[in-house]
């Protein structure tokens, strides 16, 4: 898949930052390419670069200590994978694989704790993600649990109205 150029504003986390955090974080933050299947992250193993879609859509995946996997979560371009630096975790619980392949910018983990330990609006902006991100998580458990599989689909159709997938 051929690199196309787009904006780091096509990400509504890092649109969602005030100008003065977008100015810093730009000469760090770098366009990658997101490939289908591509694990950006794996179960137990150090963060490197936190990534910010911009039409790629990644799935987080948690992973039995037998080698099962459950999907938990699915991040697109309101969201950002590797989350769990917020928390100053050196790994991670779930394994993050790219679902449509697209493009992404992404920063390395030290710049995003270094924004963090100097100022404080990409954490404040991380933090309330991350709770919209653990809401979705429980949502996705509970559909997983409670419906039949027509109605854990109907989570994943757009909606008319947001343009996102329903919640259940």
């Amino acid at each position: 898949m051929a690199l196309s150029y787009c904006n780091p504003i096509q990400n509504k986390l890092l649109a969602s930052l005030p100008f003065t955090v977008r100015q810093r974080l730009l000469p760090s933050l770098e366009q990658c390419t997101l490939p289908l299947g591509k694990v950006l992250c794996q179960s137990s193993e150090p963060i490197h670069h936190v990534y910010f879609p911009t039409d790629a859509v990644v799935s987080l995946f948690y992973v039995t200590m037998e080698g099962q996997s459950t999907e938990v979560s699915v991040i697109g371009n309101d969201g950002v994978v590797g989350i769990t630096q917020v928390l100053r975790g050196d790994s991670t619980n779930t394994r993050a694989v790219v679902q449509i392949a697209g493009n992404a910018y992404r920063l390395p983990s030290h710049v995003v704790t270094a924004e963090f330990d100097h100022h404080t609006e990409l954490m404040t902006i991380s933090l309330r993600y991350l709770q919209v991100l653990m809401t979705q998580m429980v949502q996705t458990a509970v559909c997983n649990r409670h419906h039949n599989l027509e109605q854990q689909l109907c989570r994943l159709l757009p909606c008319p109205v947001s343009g996102t997938g329903i919640q259940s």
